[in-house]
């Protein structure tokens, strides 16, 4: 899908509260979203009562899971997001049925919920109770000592792991029940993030030793900054978040679509780090930004029947190294959607 620049005067923002001040969207930005949007349908019908996890970058075709696994919240929040879009009454049954399959999740011990519960339920009509008994089960799940929700056990390995895309949605979900053990929980994975250099986005914790930097994810990871971004987007809400908008600029890349790994020159990009960033550039008020990396998500990487390619999923495993993936789709889609007035941050 061709970008067609706009040639609007950029809107004032405002950055000391994380949000955009209303202004004209550029004019692909619309029907950029109509197609993403209608890809969600199409999707359904393939899916079924199964998750979309990635899609084949020629036929399309989806990699479905069962339960949704960490990324099940994404597509809730894409049939959300469909629902309101149409209005049409199918849509919000879809999405509504969606959602009640992720209750499941508030009991599982990984700090995944965030990603889960949050986006899965930011959109929804009747997302309440899940969010809520989701909140309370992460605040129990809170470690004082530690200052932060471990990363758990849910998917196997250690759970006294600290992982940073166990940040986004975690620090809002946390701060509906208690704002101090959410800002708690972003502090810490900022300081073991950003404390090290090269950055570290995995650590481990022993009693003996204190906390560990792990060789996975890599340094050069490319949804390491993204997620912490988003966090920062997050944190930025809370009673005197500024301090927290103001590491923006550390953690946005200079490039719109990042490598998949930095230490990979000649490897693949990664699109959904670039609609993470997008939303959250977005959401602290960086609007000029952020519309520069959606427009060139929109004009080189997404196709006319609303597929956003070139995502990459597991570098290091050879996993959808260049494909369609499901959080890719639906940060785009939010993002547009915020940037084009259709929503103004859920409940966020």
């Amino acid at each position: 899908m061709k970008a067609r620049p706009d040639g609007d005067t950029p809107p004032s923002e405002d950055r000391r509260a994380g949000r955009v001040k209303p202004g004209p969207a550029p004019g692909w930005a619309a029907p950029a979203l109509g197609s993403v949007l209608a890809r969600v349908a199409v999707t359904r019908s393939e899916v079924g009562d199964r998750f979309p996890l990635y899609a084949d970058p020629g036929t399309g075709a989806w990699r479905t899971t069962a339960r949704g696994s960490w990324t099940g919240g994404f597509w809730a929040g894409l049939l959300w997001l469909r629902a309101r879009h149409t209005g049409d009454p199918s849509d919000r049954e879809a999405a509504r049925a969606c959602t009640a399959r992720l209750a499941d999740w508030a009991g599982a011990d990984t700090s995944t919920r965030g990603l889960i519960l949050w986006y899965g339920t930011v959109f929804a009509d009747d997302g309440e109770r899940i969010r809520y008994q989701g909140a309370r089960a992460c605040r129990d799940s809170f470690d004082p000592e530690l200052g932060l929700v471990p990363w758990g056990s849910a998917f196997g390995g250690p759970r006294l792991t600290a992982r940073v895309d166990g940040v986004p949605g975690m620090v809002p979900l946390l701060a509906m029940v208690d704002v101090e053990a959410a800002r708690s929980h972003l502090r810490r994975h900022l300081d073991l993030c950003l404390g090290s250099r090269p950055s570290s986005w995995s650590w481990l914790h022993a009693e003996a030793t204190g906390w560990t930097a792990c060789a996975d994810p890599p340094p050069g990871w490319s949804r390491g900054p993204a997620w912490l971004l988003l966090a920062l987007a997050e944190g930025a809400r809370l009673p005197d978040g500024d301090s927290f908008a103001a590491l923006a600029d550390t953690l946005t890349p200079a490039s719109p679509v990042p490598l998949a790994d930095t230490a990979h020159a000649g490897g693949p990009l990664d699109t959904s780090a670039a609609a993470i960033t997008a939303l959250a550039l977005l959401r602290l008020g960086r609007r000029d930004r952020a519309v520069g990396v959606l427009e060139v998500l929109v004009d080189r990487h997404l196709t006319a029947d609303g597929r956003l390619l070139d995502g990459c999923y597991d570098l290091p495993a050879g996993t959808a190294v260049r494909h369609e993936l499901i959080w890719g789709d639906f940060f785009l889609a939010y993002a547009l959607a915020e940037l084009t007035g259709q929503v103004a941050g859920g409940t966020g």
